[in-house]
Protein backbone atom coordinates (compact mmCIF):
# COMPACT_ATOMS: atom_id res chain seq x y z
CA UNK A 1 0.00 0.00 0.00
CA UNK A 2 1.72 3.54 -1.08
CA UNK A 3 1.54 6.25 1.21
CA UNK A 4 -0.34 8.60 -1.05
CA UNK A 5 -3.56 5.48 -0.11
CA UNK A 6 -3.66 6.28 3.54
CA UNK A 7 -5.38 8.87 5.53
CA UNK A 8 -3.99 11.34 8.19
CA UNK A 9 -5.96 11.97 11.34
CA UNK A 10 -4.99 15.52 13.44
CA UNK A 11 -6.22 16.40 16.10
CA UNK A 12 -5.84 18.75 19.22
CA UNK A 13 -7.83 18.63 22.12
CA UNK A 14 -7.65 19.02 26.24
CA UNK A 15 -5.67 16.60 27.66
CA UNK A 16 -7.62 13.68 29.44
CA UNK A 17 -7.62 9.98 29.25
CA UNK A 18 -9.32 8.20 27.09
CA UNK A 19 -8.33 9.97 24.12
CA UNK A 20 -5.75 7.61 22.51
CA UNK A 21 -8.11 4.58 23.05
CA UNK A 22 -11.10 6.13 21.31
CA UNK A 23 -9.45 6.87 18.36
CA UNK A 24 -7.97 3.67 18.24
CA UNK A 25 -11.36 2.21 18.67
CA UNK A 26 -12.84 3.98 16.31
CA UNK A 27 -10.43 3.02 13.56
CA UNK A 28 -10.40 -0.89 14.52
CA UNK A 29 -14.32 -0.76 14.41
CA UNK A 30 -13.63 0.85 11.10
CA UNK A 31 -11.77 -1.64 9.62
CA UNK A 32 -9.07 0.43 9.32
CA UNK A 33 -4.87 0.05 9.98
CA UNK A 34 -3.13 2.53 12.07
CA UNK A 35 0.07 2.45 9.88
CA UNK A 36 1.61 5.24 12.35
CA UNK A 37 1.12 7.59 15.41
CA UNK A 38 2.57 10.45 17.24
CA UNK A 39 1.52 12.39 19.94
CA UNK A 40 2.70 14.67 22.24
CA UNK A 41 1.07 16.54 25.78
CA UNK A 42 1.57 20.23 26.70
CA UNK A 43 1.92 20.48 29.82
CA UNK A 44 1.61 24.04 29.40
CA UNK A 45 -1.67 24.61 27.37
CA UNK A 46 -3.10 21.60 29.08
CA UNK A 47 -3.60 20.43 25.66
CA UNK A 48 -2.84 17.04 23.64
CA UNK A 49 -2.31 16.32 19.74
CA UNK A 50 -2.24 13.42 18.03
CA UNK A 51 -1.37 12.55 14.17
CA UNK A 52 -2.69 9.32 12.66
CA UNK A 53 -1.53 7.40 9.59
CA UNK A 54 -3.80 5.03 8.61
CA UNK A 55 -5.33 2.82 5.64
CA UNK A 56 -8.59 1.31 5.19
CA UNK A 57 -8.45 -2.99 4.67
CA UNK A 58 -9.91 -3.29 1.50
CA UNK A 59 -11.77 -0.59 -0.47
CA UNK A 60 -11.35 3.30 0.13
CA UNK A 61 -13.82 4.39 2.19
CA UNK A 62 -15.27 8.06 1.41
CA UNK A 63 -13.28 10.69 3.19
CA UNK A 64 -17.04 11.82 4.04
CA UNK A 65 -17.77 8.50 5.49
CA UNK A 66 -14.91 8.55 7.94
CA UNK A 67 -15.71 12.18 8.96
CA UNK A 68 -19.37 11.67 9.46
CA UNK A 69 -18.42 8.18 11.79
CA UNK A 70 -15.31 10.21 13.86
CA UNK A 71 -17.80 13.32 14.51
CA UNK A 72 -19.12 11.84 17.92
CA UNK A 73 -15.80 11.05 19.05
CA UNK A 74 -14.72 14.59 18.23
CA UNK A 75 -17.68 16.06 20.26
CA UNK A 76 -16.57 13.75 23.52
CA UNK A 77 -13.25 15.17 23.79
CA UNK A 78 -13.80 18.81 22.40
CA UNK A 79 -11.55 18.37 19.57
CA UNK A 80 -9.96 20.39 16.82
CA UNK A 81 -9.47 17.60 14.18
CA UNK A 82 -9.16 17.18 10.62
CA UNK A 83 -9.07 14.21 8.37
CA UNK A 84 -6.86 14.23 5.09
CA UNK A 85 -6.95 11.31 2.57
CA UNK A 86 -3.61 11.25 1.24
CA UNK A 87 -4.19 10.04 -2.27
CA UNK A 88 -5.38 14.14 -3.36
CA UNK A 89 -2.14 16.21 -3.77
CA UNK A 90 -2.61 19.78 -2.47
CA UNK A 91 -2.32 22.40 -4.77
CA UNK A 92 0.72 25.40 -4.39
CA UNK A 93 0.98 28.68 -6.02
CA UNK A 94 4.97 29.62 -6.21
CA UNK A 95 6.14 33.02 -5.40
CA UNK A 96 9.69 34.07 -6.38
CA UNK A 97 11.20 37.69 -7.68
CA UNK A 98 15.12 37.19 -9.53
CA UNK A 99 16.89 34.73 -6.85
CA UNK A 100 16.09 31.00 -8.06
CA UNK A 101 17.85 28.97 -6.03
CA UNK A 102 14.37 27.87 -3.72
CA UNK A 103 12.08 27.98 -6.56
CA UNK A 104 14.57 25.53 -8.68
CA UNK A 105 15.36 22.94 -6.08
CA UNK A 106 11.74 23.04 -5.19
CA UNK A 107 10.54 21.89 -8.74
CA UNK A 108 13.54 19.44 -8.74
CA UNK A 109 11.47 17.85 -6.34
CA UNK A 110 8.42 17.94 -7.33
CA UNK A 111 9.45 16.52 -11.02
CA UNK A 112 11.58 13.58 -9.32
CA UNK A 113 8.52 12.99 -7.17
CA UNK A 114 10.21 13.60 -4.10
CA UNK A 115 7.55 16.59 -3.42
CA UNK A 116 3.82 14.80 -3.87
CA UNK A 117 2.00 18.02 -4.67
CA UNK A 118 0.32 20.01 -7.49
CA UNK A 119 1.44 22.79 -8.83
CA UNK A 120 -0.93 25.34 -9.86
CA UNK A 121 1.76 27.67 -11.31
CA UNK A 122 4.59 30.56 -10.27
CA UNK A 123 3.84 34.33 -9.68
CA UNK A 124 6.76 36.82 -9.74
CA UNK A 125 6.71 40.77 -9.79
CA UNK A 126 9.31 39.87 -11.98
CA UNK A 127 9.66 38.49 -15.56
CA UNK A 128 13.04 37.11 -15.20
CA UNK A 129 12.13 33.67 -14.26
CA UNK A 130 9.73 33.17 -17.07
CA UNK A 131 11.67 30.85 -19.52
CA UNK A 132 12.99 28.35 -16.67
CA UNK A 133 9.49 28.00 -15.24
CA UNK A 134 7.21 27.60 -18.59
CA UNK A 135 10.25 25.29 -19.46
CA UNK A 136 8.80 22.43 -16.55
CA UNK A 137 5.56 23.12 -18.46
CA UNK A 138 3.82 25.47 -15.56
CA UNK A 139 2.02 28.96 -16.00
CA UNK A 140 3.67 31.97 -15.31
CA UNK A 141 1.91 34.51 -13.69
CA UNK A 142 3.86 37.91 -13.61
CA UNK A 143 2.30 40.91 -11.17
CA UNK A 144 4.52 43.92 -11.43
CA UNK A 145 4.69 46.34 -8.88
CA UNK A 146 5.34 49.60 -7.16
CA UNK A 147 4.70 51.28 -4.21
CA UNK A 148 1.68 53.11 -5.54
CA UNK A 149 0.27 49.94 -7.28
CA UNK A 150 0.66 47.78 -4.79
CA UNK A 151 -2.89 47.13 -3.49
CA UNK A 152 -4.35 46.62 -6.68
CA UNK A 153 -1.49 43.84 -7.23
CA UNK A 154 -1.82 41.89 -3.73
CA UNK A 155 -5.64 41.85 -4.85
CA UNK A 156 -3.95 39.90 -7.97
CA UNK A 157 -1.89 37.56 -6.34
CA UNK A 158 -5.50 36.87 -3.73
CA UNK A 159 -7.48 36.04 -7.03
CA UNK A 160 -5.03 33.72 -8.11
CA UNK A 161 -4.79 31.94 -4.82
CA UNK A 162 -8.93 31.77 -5.10
CA UNK A 163 -8.94 31.23 -9.08
CA UNK A 164 -6.67 27.99 -9.09
CA UNK A 165 -7.83 26.84 -5.43
CA UNK A 166 -4.65 27.06 -4.24
CA UNK A 167 -3.88 25.36 -0.93
CA UNK A 168 -0.40 26.52 0.07
CA UNK A 169 1.64 29.33 -1.46
CA UNK A 170 5.02 29.30 -1.06
CA UNK A 171 7.58 32.30 -0.98
CA UNK A 172 10.34 30.73 -2.62
CA UNK A 173 12.40 34.32 -1.84
CA UNK A 174 9.63 36.33 -3.16
CA UNK A 175 11.46 39.54 -2.23
CA UNK A 176 8.09 41.76 -1.18
CA UNK A 177 6.87 42.34 2.30
CA UNK A 178 2.83 41.30 2.17
CA UNK A 179 0.48 43.46 3.40
CA UNK A 180 -1.69 42.80 6.95
CA UNK A 181 -4.63 42.34 4.57
CA UNK A 182 -3.06 39.45 2.59
CA UNK A 183 -1.17 37.91 5.51
CA UNK A 184 -4.84 37.15 7.21
CA UNK A 185 -6.04 35.56 4.18
CA UNK A 186 -3.03 33.53 3.92
CA UNK A 187 -2.88 32.75 7.63
CA UNK A 188 -1.59 29.11 7.90
CA UNK A 189 -1.50 28.33 4.29
CA UNK A 190 1.63 30.47 3.58
CA UNK A 191 5.56 29.79 4.03
CA UNK A 192 8.29 31.69 3.86
CA UNK A 193 12.09 31.54 4.14
CA UNK A 194 14.62 33.65 5.07
CA UNK A 195 18.40 33.74 6.31
CA UNK A 196 18.89 33.64 9.81
CA UNK A 197 22.31 34.95 11.50
CA UNK A 198 23.59 34.85 15.22
CA UNK A 199 23.88 37.81 15.46
CA UNK A 200 21.57 38.92 13.29
CA UNK A 201 21.94 41.46 10.15
CA UNK A 202 19.38 42.88 8.50
CA UNK A 203 19.28 45.71 5.67
CA UNK A 204 21.50 45.85 2.49
CA UNK A 205 24.14 43.22 1.90
CA UNK A 206 24.15 40.87 4.82
CA UNK A 207 26.30 38.16 3.69
CA UNK A 208 28.32 40.75 4.15
CA UNK A 209 28.06 42.82 7.40
CA UNK A 210 28.28 38.82 8.61
CA UNK A 211 31.86 37.97 7.10
CA UNK A 212 32.99 41.54 8.64
CA UNK A 213 31.42 40.54 11.92
CA UNK A 214 33.44 36.99 11.67
CA UNK A 215 30.23 35.02 12.28
CA UNK A 216 30.59 31.08 11.99
CA UNK A 217 26.88 29.74 11.62
CA UNK A 218 25.05 30.72 8.46
CA UNK A 219 21.30 29.20 8.66
CA UNK A 220 17.82 29.61 7.46
CA UNK A 221 14.78 29.93 8.94
CA UNK A 222 10.94 28.74 7.31
CA UNK A 223 7.96 30.14 9.10
CA UNK A 224 4.36 30.50 8.22
CA UNK A 225 3.30 34.63 7.33
CA UNK A 226 1.58 36.35 9.74
CA UNK A 227 1.89 40.46 9.38
CA UNK A 228 4.77 40.43 12.17
CA UNK A 229 7.39 40.23 9.40
CA UNK A 230 9.95 37.75 9.82
CA UNK A 231 8.30 36.00 13.04
CA UNK A 232 5.87 33.94 12.23
CA UNK A 233 4.96 30.11 13.79
CA UNK A 234 8.75 28.81 13.14
CA UNK A 235 8.55 25.23 11.18
CA UNK A 236 11.82 24.38 10.58
CA UNK A 237 15.48 25.72 10.68
CA UNK A 238 19.44 24.91 9.86
CA UNK A 239 22.90 26.30 10.33
CA UNK A 240 25.78 25.44 8.69
CA UNK A 241 29.78 26.09 9.88
CA UNK A 242 31.81 28.43 7.96
CA UNK A 243 34.82 29.85 8.45
CA UNK A 244 37.57 32.94 8.15
CA UNK A 245 38.77 31.95 4.96
CA UNK A 246 34.61 32.13 3.25
CA UNK A 247 34.71 35.17 1.44
CA UNK A 248 31.04 36.79 1.18
CA UNK A 249 30.25 35.67 -2.11
CA UNK A 250 30.92 31.88 -0.53
CA UNK A 251 28.52 32.73 2.04
CA UNK A 252 25.69 33.59 -0.42
CA UNK A 253 26.40 29.87 -1.37
CA UNK A 254 26.16 28.61 1.32
CA UNK A 255 23.33 30.45 2.71
CA UNK A 256 21.20 29.43 -0.61
CA UNK A 257 21.73 25.81 -0.22
CA UNK A 258 21.22 25.84 3.55
CA UNK A 259 17.60 27.80 2.88
CA UNK A 260 16.53 25.56 0.11
CA UNK A 261 16.85 22.58 2.02
CA UNK A 262 15.00 23.91 5.03
CA UNK A 263 12.12 25.56 2.88
CA UNK A 264 11.87 22.06 0.75
CA UNK A 265 11.74 20.54 4.38
CA UNK A 266 8.65 22.32 5.55
CA UNK A 267 6.83 22.11 2.64
CA UNK A 268 7.19 18.58 2.23
CA UNK A 269 5.96 18.47 6.76
CA UNK A 270 3.01 20.65 5.76
CA UNK A 271 1.97 19.14 3.15
CA UNK A 272 2.33 15.51 4.25
CA UNK A 273 -0.12 16.94 7.50
CA UNK A 274 2.45 16.96 10.17
CA UNK A 275 1.93 20.37 11.05
CA UNK A 276 -0.18 22.11 13.83
CA UNK A 277 -0.39 25.54 14.22
CA UNK A 278 -0.26 26.65 18.62
CA UNK A 279 -0.25 30.25 18.92
CA UNK A 280 2.79 31.40 17.79
CA UNK A 281 4.77 28.54 17.59
CA UNK A 282 4.08 24.56 15.64
CA UNK A 283 4.11 21.01 16.64
CA UNK A 284 5.87 19.31 13.82
CA UNK A 285 5.47 15.48 14.18
CA UNK A 286 8.24 14.15 12.10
Amino acid sequence: MKSRDHYVLMLQCPDVRGVVAAVAGYLSESEATIVDASQFSDPDGDTFYMRVVFRADGEMVPLSDLERGFAPIAERFTMRWSIYDMHVKPRLLLAVSKIPHCLSDLLSRWRSGLLPVEIAGVVSNHDDMRSFVEWHGLPYYHLPVTRETKAEQEAQFAGLVDDLNVDLVVLARYMQVLSPVLCEKFNGKCINIHHSFLPSFKGAGPYTQAHERGVKLIGATAHYVTTDLDEGPIIEQDVERVSHAHTPADLVLVGRDVESVVLARAVKWHVERRIVLNGNKTIVFR
